[in-house]
């Protein structure tokens, strides 16, 4: 599918993969709306983007675990760009610990960004999707969420339930002509995975945002007619 004057929305867009994806996707000449919680982070992403590719770039500084933030961002991009053809699900946030030591608070925000902020977010953008009976959801999930691993009870949580409303809610639009797909990202060297302490090895063989960016452009290439329920994504850095 050719991605030229598409329209794209990305939460999580300041940083990490979701910067990495707003990237591509303007090299693409892709129109981008950019949600994140810095807007010193996307303002700069703005200006580069739009001095380099002469796309359309818009922002909302939003938390997308807010309802009412996630709402307010969501109509404010759809708005300015005019339509709404892809959404991409990147904000998320981890916290490892044992299930007793964890703080029930930290254990819950988790839940609130990495679920409910899917959710939301995806909750705001369907309806101009239905209308237009045309548009891709890829939501960025994990390989921990399709198998748990000590310490990440809550983020494990967030992310198989990101699975499971990926796969319902596929059922639920295929027929408006919209493709619902989940990616799933072994450890990716990121910000997020450094300031959590994650395992990440030899930075020269670790998974890259810009090789998850890759796959995102892919996934949206594919032909309209295809459907792709979950597509997995492995560093071969060992662990």
């Amino acid at each position: 599918m050719n991605l030229q004057n598409k329209t794209a929305i990305i939460t999580g867009a300041g940083k990490g993969i979701g910067k990495a994806a707003a990237i591509a996707l303007a090299k693409e000449a892709v129109h981008l709306g950019l949600i994140a919680r810095s807007g010193g982070d996307l303002e700069a992403l703005q200006s580069g983007l739009t001095a380099a590719h002469g796309v359309k770039v818009y922002t909302a500084t939003a938390d997308v675990g807010s309802k009412e933030e996630a709402d307010r961002a969501v109509s404010l991009l759809g708005e300015q760009l005019g339509a709404i053809d892809i959404l991409l699900n990147n904000a998320g946030t981890a916290q490892f610990g044992t299930l007793v030591d964890m703080d029930p608070a930290q254990w819950e925000r988790i839940i609130q960004t990495n679920l409910m902020g899917t959710y939301y977010i995806t909750r705001a953008a369907l309806p101009t999707m239905l209308k237009q009976d045309a548009g891709s959801i890829i939501n960025i999930a994990s390989t921990a969420g399709e198998r748990g691993f000590a310490t990440g009870s809550a983020y494990c949580a967030s992310k198989f339930a990101v699975m499971g409303l990926t796969e319902a809610l596929m059922q639920e639009v295929r027929k408006s002509n919209i493709r619902v797909t989940a990616l799933t990202p072994s450890t990716v060297n990121t910000e997020l995975a450094v300031n959590t302490g994650l395992p990440i090895g030899d930075e020269d063989r670790m998974m890259q945002p810009e090789d998850v960016a890759e796959l995102i452009l892919a996934t949206l290439k594919l032909p309209l007619r295809v459907f792709v329920k979950t597509a997995g994504i492995w560093t071969t850095n060992p662990q």
